[in-house]
């Protein structure tokens, strides 16, 4: 059996994930975060700040990335400072810029208020279609409102699958997940 792959090898073959709390850097601004997520795909990681600024195609790469996420009025914004909704959209950023086949977002719009999470879900709905989402998601409306395929899973067993309309008229997942 082969030894299990490392995370940089999992993007490299294109697998990217967003984790449920945060993982960014606080002190850099979105420009300098997806400048070195462009740098990095592109084999630039070590010199990105030079990168970022003279390579015309990953400045290109890093204006349609934040343009798609709705991040282009924060871009010279301390991380820090961004409102939460914004803060989860460059979380997700970060992990397209790697270019991946599959995506994994875990509960993209936890903690995010209300206002904002329309944002989140536009810019996820929005994404290329070539590119394969696994939403792990507890907020049923948001589930509804994008997937196309659900698998409903209750104490970590597969419990039901099927289109967005079949688990929807579920009376069993209806019961578990809506409690009636």
């Amino acid at each position: 059996q082969p030894a299990p792959l490392r995370r940089d090898q999992r993007v490299r073959r294109g697998m990217a994930r967003s984790f449920q709390i945060n993982q960014l850097f606080a002190g850099m601004t979105p420009l300098e975060t997806l400048g070195l997520a462009v740098s990095e795909r592109l084999g630039r990681g070590s010199d990105w700040w030079r990168a970022a600024g003279t390579r015309d195609t990953i400045v290109d790469e890093i204006a349609e990335v934040a343009q798609r996420f709705r991040l282009t009025d924060v871009l010279d914004e301390p991380t820090a400072s961004l409102p939460y909704g914004k803060q989860r959209l460059l979380e997700i950023a970060i992990a397209f810029a790697s270019r991946p086949r599959v995506l994994l977002l875990d509960e993209p719009a936890a903690g995010v208020p209300e206002a904002e999470r329309h944002e989140i879900l536009t810019a996820v709905a929005d994404l290329p279609r070539d590119v394969s989402v696994l939403l792990i998601e507890h907020d049923m409306d948001l589930v509804f409102s994008f997937a196309d395929e659900i698998t409903v899973l209750v104490n970590g067993a597969l419990f039901a699958q099927g289109s967005r309309d079949a688990i929807a008229a579920d009376p069993r997942v209806r019961a578990v997940y809506l409690g009636e």
